[in-house]
């Protein structure tokens, strides 16, 4: 099939390449010029993704990067991998999916199908962007349809091929088509029966797991009253072979779903008149993670003002550079609002908020861990206190 992958990020860029990999013809289209001229030379801006993988589906002839959405209107497949993010209210932010959205609309070619893959909320599919399809396009013979992204940055295990798909569209047609096109390089699809199922399984996917590490951090605060190791009670807890799913605590929650899906699902319960008060609840756990270690750090070292306090790790994760939503960043704020001279070590992430990582070493008072990585050597800090966020010692 001949396809355009909206988006060449963290989610579009890998399903890209898996589809080229799997023999379709797949332009990847990026409004961000600078990344489009990397990627026509075989360089991977994504983690997930290896320069010789890029290299060797461009030397197929079955990838190229385009910042033009004129390919459009010769597919058969236009997947839409656009961020939906939160605006500084909170709220959910669909201006750049809009704006791909009568993109795709303007240039879409006849009986095209378009499929989505943003994280949106219930009714979207149906409301929003068939509404902004059918304004703009020439034709009327697209399919839509909704399969949302399940990408797990830096997850060696789960991929796009051999992670499960969720495919729901507006018709039987469209489904059947997204069914044939994803069953040619991914393991196992499932059908939905409406596109609000999957829209919908998609935020409880994140809302659960916010909402369980929202617990576990609260748990996380009952164990440091106790004197007790967290991650010790979790992975007692964890022996039972039934019933129980571990979760580990931090620093607050990060990256591109956890901290933004669940707002999602929020914004449409408020809509409908339906409480969703676990995920508000779990929602204020998470920010008020900074503050409790804020707390700690001070009962370590008495007042912060003026001490040295490094932080180690700032990406969302470990074993990754993305920085969205990072739990450092309330961190590192509320430390130096209560007078802490704040650097951090990220040997992936390198520049963030017109910063530089600084190296380790041990001339600190203080080493806050947050999402340090695997390969991070924590011996060169030389007896320098830690205050370790994800639990342990």
């Amino acid at each position: 099939m001949r396809v355009a992958i909206v988006g060449q990020g963290y989610v579009g860029l890998p399903l890209a390449v898996a589809a080229a990999e799997a023999g379709h013809t797949v332009v990847g289209i990026d409004n961000d010029g600078a990344r489009v001229g990397l990627l026509n030379h075989g360089t991977s801006p994504v983690s997930d993704v290896s320069s010789a993988s890029l290299t060797a589906v461009i030397a197929s002839g079955n990838y190229q990067a385009s910042d033009s959405f004129s390919s459009v209107s010769t597919v058969d497949v236009i997947c839409v991998c656009v961020p939906t993010p939160l605006d500084s209210s909170g709220a959910p932010d669909l201006s750049l999916f809009s704006s791909a959205m009568e993109a795709v609309g303007a240039n879409l070619g006849a009986s095209a199908l378009v499929i989505i893959e943003s994280t949106i909320s219930p009714g979207t599919t149906r409301g929003l962007a068939s509404s902004i399809l059918n304004s703009v396009s020439r034709h009327s013979d697209f399919e839509l349809v909704y399969s949302p992204e399940r990408i797990d940055p830096a997850n060696t295990k789960w991929n796009v091929k051999n992670t499960p798909k969720m495919v729901a569209g507006l018709t039987s047609e469209g489904t059947d088509r997204a069914v044939r096109f994803y069953s040619s390089f991914v393991s196992s699809v499932t059908v939905g029966s409406s596109v609000e199922v999957i829209e919908t399984a998609k935020l409880l996917e994140n809302s659960f797991r916010l909402v369980n590490i929202s617990f576990v951090n609260e748990l996380a605060v009952f164990c440091s009253k106790m004197g007790i190791d967290v991650r010790e009670v979790i992975d007692a807890a964890a022996t039972k072979p039934y019933g129980f799913m571990p979760f580990y605590p931090g620093a607050g929650v990060g990256g591109h779903c956890i901290p933004v899906d669940p707002s999602y699902l929020v914004a449409k319960a408020r809509e409908i008149g339906a409480p969703m008060r676990f995920i508000d609840l779990a929602n204020e756990v998470n920010v008020s993670m900074p503050s409790f270690f804020v707390g700690k750090a001070e009962g370590m070292l008495g007042s912060l003002s003026g001490k040295k306090i490094l932080v180690v790790g700032v990406a969302y994760k470990p074993d990754v550079s993305d920085v969205r939503e990072t739990p450092a960043s309330g961190l590192i704020a509320l430390l130096r609002k209560n007078g802490a001279v704040v650097s951090w070590h990220d040997h992936l992430v390198l520049e963030w908020n017109g910063e530089s990582s600084v190296p380790l070493a041990s001339d600190y008072d203080l080493v806050v861990l947050v999402n340090p990585h695997s390969s991070v050597d924590l011996s060169v800090l030389d007896g320098v206190p830690v205050l370790n966020t994800r639990g342990g010692v």
